[in-house]
């Protein structure tokens, strides 16, 4: 039996791309343009609402094409604000995506992910404990944002005072420069001025020092860049970071020197995680700041999420503040960011797809009560 296509979505094309589409099945260029206007001014995944386009062409559009987000698994609320959703994509593969409120201001940020899994095996991350399955599409990465605006109903886009989600940090699951051409995709669809128009100066990239990559996203993209430090020395970030071993200290920090854009004005984020007796002492903050000379630079200092399993320990509060203190001495701003969403697995380095443990613990359950999975085969 002949099996149907699935039909394509429009989610994650680029203009280029979309418009491409459109002359494959005869329509001219103002048809996508049209189309980004609907699904990323609007919000609008319904081509029968789309009242601007006729009935004929609707027709049409449906029979090819769909406009889809990420389905939204589970939801969940943390005491402070903090929303977490786990999203499943089409192959059933899942990733987590978190909305930070501000707690100062009627807005936030959209944490997204970008591999399913993680390609890196960061000691202290328990995000990392999920080996990568694949990498996420364009798609996939727009889509999460697009559910999060779903969920607070910010369709269409509001201006720029209006928003809740107001800023993206692309630091969830995954390691953003091991799939560049998909993030840079996704973050150019972001920051269309005709779409949802997220400017790149509330545009947020972390990495772990993908030295290579770092140019070249700065030259496309011109977002903001954090980099995940949490060590002064080769010999510390070799254990806790196994990437030092492939781009080490001196080559990461040099690429942080020739970072498009960097300025006082748009200084790098570095992030450095508190690990007791690791990496907290002053000593090691005085290191940092010989590190960071002359880069326009400031720090994010995280307390550790414990998680069960980890080896490490939650640095106390007093050795924190000492850290910051000497950092902020130095000139530069080094705010201890207290984590957010812990009750619900949503703080730093907590991204796991929580339903992976679930269903494992379904399935051992069903093994020891000899019942076979329901899946064969894939």
């Amino acid at each position: 039996m002949d099996t149907i296509p699935a039909k394509k979505t429009l989610i994650g094309l680029s203009r280029a791309e979309l418009t491409a589409e459109m002359a494959a099945i005869g329509e001219k260029p103002f048809r996508a343009k049209q189309l980004w206007h609907w699904m990323y001014n609007r919000g609008e995944t319904d081509f029968a609402a789309m009242s601007s386009i006729s009935k004929v062409m609707q027709a049409k559009l449906a029979e090819h094409f769909v406009v889809r987000r990420p389905k939204v698994e589970r939801e969940m609320i943390s005491a402070d604000g903090t929303r977490k959703w786990l999203l499943k994509f089409d192959d059933g593969n899942e990733a987590e995506t978190v909305f930070i409120p501000d707690l100062d201001e009627d807005r936030g940020s959209v944490c997204i992910s970008t591999q399913v899994g993680c390609t890196l095996t960061c000691k202290f991350c328990h995000t990392g404990t999920q080996l990568l399955v694949r990498n996420l599409t364009a798609a996939e990465i727009v889509g999460q944002f697009m559910a999060g605006r779903d969920a607070y109903g910010e369709w269409p886009t509001p201006d720029d005072t209006g928003r809740m989600l107001s800023n993206v940090v692309v630091m969830g699951m995954g390691e953003p420069l091991y799939n560049f051409e998909n993030v840079a995709t996704a973050l150019e669809i972001l920051m269309d001025g005709e779409g949802i128009g997220i400017s790149r100066r509330r545009i947020t990239l972390s990495t772990s020092g993908v030295v290579p990559m770092m140019k070249l996203c700065g030259e496309r993209l011109g977002v903001n860049l954090a980099v995940s430090l949490h060590a002064v020395t080769d010999e510390i970030r070799d254990r806790i970071m196994p990437i030092n071993k492939k781009y080490p200290l001196k080559e990461l920090m040099q690429a942080c020197r020739e970072y498009p854009g960097a300025s006082n004005a748009r200084r790098i984020t570095f992030e450095y995680i508190m690990l007791k007796g690791v990496n907290d002492s002053a000593a090691d903050a005085h290191a940092l700041l010989k590190l960071v000379k002359g880069l326009p630079a400031k720090f994010n200092l995280i307390p550790f999420n414990p998680w069960p399993g980890s080896e490490f320990e939650t640095s106390d509060m007093k050795s924190v503040k000492a850290f910051s203190d000497i950092l902020q001495d130095a000139g530069y701003a080094a705010p201890i960011r207290m984590p957010r969403g812990r009750d619900i697995l949503a703080a730093c380095g907590q991204l796991r797809s929580d339903s992976l443990r679930e269903k494992a613990t379904r399935a051992k359950a069903r093994a020891a009560a000899g019942i076979e999975d329901e899946h064969h085969g894939g």
